[in-house]
């Protein structure tokens, strides 16, 4: 798979059917092994040894109803009181992060209320500070590491 802007992890990949397939440590289960799969696996793996987020607290394609239609968020992250604190986007490498991509992660923040929203293709990541009380946001240089 494509080399990404993140460090190297070790995966468990399997030939499945013809197909690669990668072992999803939160959903204990094997996946297919697609461009976006591959960027949402290494973000995981990022989010927690990089940024000390508990396995344990992050959720994967975490189902969010907007105006009854239910729509599915690649990575829910909670605090550790379970209030969602961080949602995040993932987009195969070769996708350009665009307006589209801001305004998809929007709509599940305007259910979700996290404080932090992160859009990823492995190559490039974004993250902003949402200040509900100002109604504004801001971007940030680096993805903030969990609260302890």
């Amino acid at each position: 798979m494509q080399r990404l802007n993140l460090p190297e992890y070790q995966f468990r990949i399997k030939k499945d059917r013809n197909k690669l397939a990668i072992f999803d440590e939160i959903r204990k289960k094997f996946l297919v092994l697609t461009p976006e799969e591959w960027v949402r696996q290494n973000f995981i793996k990022f989010l927690n040894q990089e940024k000390k987020f508990p396995m344990s607290l992050i959720g994967v394609e975490r189902l969010v109803m907007i105006n009854q239609n239910p729509l599915r968020c690649d990575l829910l992250v909670y605090n550790r009181k379970g209030l969602p604190f961080l949602v995040v986007e993932c987009k195969a490498p070769n996708v350009r992060i665009s307006q589209d991509t801001f305004d998809q992660i929007a709509r599940y923040n305007m259910q979700l209320k996290v404080p932090y929203l992160v859009v990823t293709n492995g190559l490039q990541h974004y993250c902003c500070l949402i200040d509900y009380d100002q109604q504004s946001y801001e971007y940030l240089q680096n993805i903030p590491v969990f609260p302890e």
